[in-house]
């Protein structure tokens, strides 16, 4: 479903923060509707409790509305393991923080950031991530 479809689901959201959600590393960035564009920020390289306090560090400092997580999935859109541990991310993050999470499908999002040249292609897919977000907003 199209987030334009339902624009009641973003109204008054103005800032977001995205996460490339990865086994090992999460990458961040920062959004806004304003401009529609996203800014890398620094990747977090943390795990389990650990990871979900460097989260709240940054929900500290940036203050987003909502929040946005990439969901990998199979070329063909099937889901996979990475697909499930991701929506579980996603779940976790709802219900530690109490902000709304967006899911977007993330396909194809490192292999575009690689394909750029980014030096920390895990920043530079929650950029495209949250990009990918802030276009489909009415």
């Amino acid at each position: 479903m199209s987030l334009a479809a339902v624009p009641h689901l973003t109204a008054g959201l103005q800032t977001f923060l995205a996460f490339d959600f990865g086994l090992q590393r999460t990458g961040v960035a920062t959004g806004n509707v304003l401009t529609r564009t996203a800014t890398p920020q620094a990747t977090i390289a943390a795990t389990g409790d650990a990871r979900l306090k460097a989260i709240e560090l940054r929900i500290r400092e940036w203050q987003p509305d909502a929040l946005v997580v990439g969901i990998p999935f199979h070329p063909d859109g099937a889901s996979h393991e990475n697909t499930r541990r991701a929506q579980k991310f996603s779940r976790q993050l709802r219900a530690r923080f109490g902000l709304k999470v967006f899911e977007v499908d993330e396909r194809y999002s490192t292999t575009e950031a690689l394909a750029g040249g980014a030096a920390d292609a895990d920043a530079a897919s929650a950029c495209i991530i949250l990009e990918q977000f802030l276009r489909s907003l009415p």
